[in-house]
């Protein structure tokens, strides 16, 4: 299973109705191309299962993966494709040990010894951001722009940019190395979802 190019990550501050909003996103997308990463953190262990199982459907209704953040429990649960780990999460290996061989795992990270260490622990991709300023990133710290994200990719794992990134700079991550980007408000928060995602997985290889 490859990673996706395309990380779609939620939010119910910016869209209430997460189903629907998949089904409409994801529509048309060749298979495998995009990955939903459930990120819920208020719900309890029950609500976010609940929700899993919806987006699941939705995401194997047009081909697509689903990946649970931090939660490897909810993730085994419900049977996603994978999970999404924090930086200072349960190492990949273990992860992959819960959920089986074939899960695909990923961690969030902030600088090249992040991206050495998830590579190191058995990691299938990384985030890597915030690339360029955005609400959601800022307690992360400033951007770290482009020059960053090509080093970071110079090491070896398949990156994901994330932070900042719509239509406009995917093409740009993609130059600098990233294998895919990821977003929130690009996909939740404007009128076509469709047409925003497939102009993304059009930017990238």
């Amino acid at each position: 299973m490859g990673v996706p190019v395309v990380h779609l990550i939620t939010d119910r501050a910016l869209c209430a109705d997460l189903p629907a909003r998949a089904r409409a996103a994801l529509a048309g997308l060749p298979r495998g191309r995009a990955a939903v990463h459930l990120r819920e953190r208020d719900l309890s262990g029950r609500d976010l299962l609940t929700l899993a199982r919806e987006l699941l459907a939705a995401c194997r209704e047009a081909g697509q993966l689903l990946v649970v953040n931090d939660r490897a429990d909810v993730a085994l649960a419900c049977g996603a494709d994978g999970v999404h780990l924090p930086a200072a999460g349960i190492p990949p290996a273990e992860a992959r040990r819960l959920l089986g061989p074939s899960a695909l795992v990923g961690v969030s990270c902030h600088s090249e010894g992040d991206v050495s260490r998830a590579r190191a622990g058995g990691a299938d991709w990384a985030t890597f951001g915030p690339v360029l300023d955005t609400p959601s990133k800022r307690p992360y710290g400033p951007p770290l722009g482009f020059d960053a994200l090509a080093r970071a990719a110079r090491l070896g794992l398949p990156l994901v940019a994330l932070g900042g990134i719509d239509g406009s700079s995917a093409p740009a991550a993609a130059a600098a190395g990233a294998r895919g980007v990821g977003v929130i408000r690009a996909w939740l928060a404007g009128p076509d979802p469709a047409r925003t995602v497939a102009a993304l997985s059009a930017a990238l290889p």
